[in-house]
C-alpha cells in the first residue's frame, strides 16, 4: 500500500473510532445528541382547569317555616287569661302585659302596654339586639401585650372579662382565651431578645367612667351579683369560684397580677407589682390571645343573665356608636340602635344595660318588638338572640321552671328578677303549633319574694302553651 494509501485508510479508522465513540458517549447520555439508552420519560399529567361556577345545590332547612294557616288563638279567650293573670293578687298592683302574633305582629290581647315598667334583666334584650345589629356576630376581644421603653410591657385590654387564669379552652366562651397561652407567647419573643426580666403595665382605659354604676345596690355588689366593669378580667373577677361570689375591686389589675405569675412560670421574672400604663404608641405586638365570638357571647348573658358581660357589650356598641365607653354612653347606644332597627322606644329609659339598677323603665310592647324581630327571617343576624335566650324546664335561667308544664321545651325567655320586680318576655309554642310573642312586667310584687310572682306568670304561659283557644 502506498504511503498516501496508508494515510488515507488510517485517517477513515480514526473518524470511524470517534464516529462509535461519540454513538456510545450519546447513548450513556455523556454528550449532547439524540440516542439515548435512558427510559422514555413519563407524560406529563395534564394541566389542572379550575371547574366553572355552578348554582349551589338546594339547603334543606334544620326546622320547618311556621305555617301561616295555622289558627290564631281568639283575642277574647287571650284577653281572659291576661285579666286573670293581671287580677292575681301575687302580681301586685303594677302589671304589664302583652301577647302577639308572632308571623303578624297582631295584638291579640294585652294590659297597659305601652306603659313604662321595671324590666330588670330583660333589659338585656335590647344589649342583645343591638350589638348583634351593629357588630358582626365573629367579633372577638383581644387580649394582647406590647413591648414597651426599656425593660416595660404592657398587658391591653380589649374587653374580655372572660378570660382563663391559665390555658385557655377553645371550645368554651367563658376561660375561651387564656393568660398562660399570652404568657408563653410573650416569653418566647422576651427570651430571644434576651431578656428574662420586665416591668408589667395594664392598659384598661378602652372603657371610660366609673366601673361600678351608682345605681346598682350596696348589697347587689356585696353579694357578688356583678363585677366592676373593665377592660380585662379573668373569671369576670371572681375571687372563687361560684355562681355569685365575691369580686375583685380593680378587675384589671388582678389579671395582671395573674400574668405575671404566668410569665414567671416561663422564665420571665416580673420586678415590682404591676402598674397602669398607657399602651406605647410605637411599641410591637408580643403576644396576642382572642375570646370568643360576639354571637356566643350574647347567648351566654342570655343565658345565665350575666349582669357584667351584658355590660362589657354594651359598651363595645358606645365605641362602635361613636359614645364614650360609659354606662350613660352605653345605655343611650344600645337604645339608639334599636329604635333604628325598627322598635319603638317611646316610654323607654335605661341607666344600665344589664337591668339590675334602679331607675330603668321599658314597656312590654318594646319586648315584644325585639323578641319579634329576632325571630323575623328578615333578620339572620339577630337569630342568635331567639335561640339564646332559656329554654323552659332545660336551660340557664329557666332550668328550673316549667319542668311539669306543658310548655317545658316550647317557651323560650329572658327572666328577670329583682326586690318586688318579676319579668319575662320570649316566645311559646301554643297546642296548635302557632307561635305566640309574650311580655309580662310586674314591678310591685307582694312581700315574699320571687316564688309567688314566676308561679303565677308560668302558669299564665303554661297555660298558652296548653291553649288551642278560637
Amino acid at each position: 500500500m502506498t504511503t498516501a494509501g496508508r494515510v488515507v485508510g488510517t485517517s477513515l479508522l480514526v473518524v470511524v473510532l470517534a464516529a462509535a465513540a461519540y454513538v456510545t458517549g450519546d447513548a450513556y447520555d455523556m454528550v449532547p445528541g439524540l440516542v439515548t439508552l435512558a427510559p422514555a420519560a413519563a407524560q406529563p399529567e395534564p394541566f389542572p382547569t379550575a371547574p366553572g361556577a355552578v348554582e349551589p345545590a338546594a339547603l334543606t332547612p334544620a326546622l320547618t317555616d311556621l305555617d301561616p294557616q295555622v289558627p290564631v288563638p281568639g283575642d277574647a279567650q287571650l284577653q281572659a287569661l291576661v285579666d286573670g293573670l293581671v287580677a292575681d293578687p301575687r302580681m301586685g298592683a303594677s302589671v304589664g302585659v302583652l301577647v302577639q302574633d308572632q308571623l303578624t305582629g297582631d295584638t291579640l290581647a294585652g294590659h297597659l302596654p305601652d306603659a313604662g315598667r321595671t324590666p330588670a334583666s330583660t333589659a338585656k334584650l335590647v344589649t342583645a339586639i343591638a350589638s348583634l345589629s351593629t357588630l358582626s356576630p365573629d367579633t372577638t376581644l383581644p387580649t394582647t401585650v406590647v413591648q414597651g421603653d426599656g425593660k416595660r410591657i404592657v398587658l391591653v385590654g380589649g374587653g374580655d372579662m372572660m378570660l382563663a387564669a391559665g390555658a385557655g379552652d377553645p371550645s368554651a366562651t367563658e376561660g375561651h382565651a387564656g393568660l398562660a397561652d399570652l404568657a408563653a407567647q410573650a416569653a418566647k419573643a422576651l427570651q430571644l431578645e434576651g431578656r428574662t426580666t420586665v416591668e408589667l403595665g395594664v392598659d384598661d382605659s378602652l372603657f371610660s367612667g366609673p366601673a361600678l354604676n351608682p345605681t346598682w345596690a350596696t348589697g347587689d355588689i356585696a353579694a357578688g351579683f356583678v363585677a366592676p366593669v373593665t377592660a380585662l378580667a379573668v373569671d369576670t373577677a371572681k375571687i372563687k369560684p361560684g355562681e355569685y361570689p365575691p369580686r375583685y375591686s380593680d378587675p384589671s389589675i388582678a389579671a395582671a397580677k395573674m400574668f405575671k405569675a404566668r410569665l414567671a412560670e416561663k422564665g420571665i421574672t416580673v420586678s415590682g407589682e404591676p402598674f397602669r400604663a398607657d399602651k406605647p404608641s410605637k411599641g410591637h405586638e408580643i403576644g396576642r390571645v382572642e375570646s370568643a365570638t360576639l354571637d356566643r357571647i350574647v347567648h351566654h348573658f342570655l343565658d345565665t343573665s350575666d349582669n357584667t358581660i351584658t355590660e362589657v357589650v354594651s359598651r363595645l356598641v358606645a365605641i362602635d356608636e361613636g359614645l364614650p365607653a360609659t354606662f350613660e354612653g352605653a345605655a343611650a347606644a344600645v337604645l339608639h340602635v334599636v329604635d333604628v332597627a325598627g322598635v319603638d322606644t317611646a316610654g323607654a329609659h335605661l341607666v344600665d344595660a344589664s337591668g339590675l339598677g334602679a331607675g330603668s323603665v321599658l314597656p312590654p310592647s318594646l319586648l315584644t318588638g325585639l323578641v319579634r324581630l329576632s325571630t323575623d327571617p328578615e333578620h339572620p343576624n339577630l337569630r342568635d338572640v331567639a335561640t339564646g335566650m332559656p329554654i323552659g324546664g332545660l336551660t340557664g335561667t329557666l332550668s328550673d321552671r316549667y319542668s311539669q308544664s306543658q310548655a317545658r321545651g316550647l317557651v323560650r325567655a329572658k327572666t328577670g328578677s329583682l326586690p318586688h320586680v318579676t319579668a319575662l318576655s320570649g316566645t311559646v309554642l301554643d297546642a296548635d303549633s302557632r307561635q305566640l310573642v309574650f311580655a309580662v312586667l310586674a314591678d310591685a310584687t307582694p312581700d315574699g319574694g320571687q316564688w309567688g310572682p314566676r308561679a303565677a306568670i308560668d302558669e299564665f304561659v303554661g297555660t298558652l302553651a296548653a291553649c288551642g283557644c278560637r
